[in-house]
């Protein structure tokens, strides 16, 4: 079930910018209660970070459904059917989080 590359790979430099400009809110969030910041102020910022990597996982999955899932329909089989059970496990943990 594995393939040599991964749905994202086309995309890998713009997802990796996304998650370290993720990391950066991350880390002011921090500094944020480090200094004290007004709860509300910093309860913005989480709010912010949260949806960023919402976004981020939304568009990981969109990828993962247009080469994976898309790649494993064409073959058909078993590969086909456990890539379907994975992808909808897969939006069902996002929806819950």
């Amino acid at each position: 079930m594995s393939h040599a590359m991964p749905g994202y790979e086309g995309s890998k430099e713009q997802h990796l910018k996304r998650l370290r400009r993720i990391e950066g809110q991350l880390r002011g969030l921090q500094r944020m209660v480090e200094s004290d910041t007004y709860c509300i102020d910093v309860l913005t910022q989480a709010s912010a970070a949260s949806r960023a990597l919402d976004s981020f996982a939304l568009g990981l999955l969109d990828e993962h459904l247009q080469h994976c899932v898309r790649e494993a329909i064409a073959e058909g089989g078993a590969d086909a059917d456990a890539k379907i059970a994975e992808a909808s496990a897969a939006v069902a943990r996002l929806v819950k989080s």
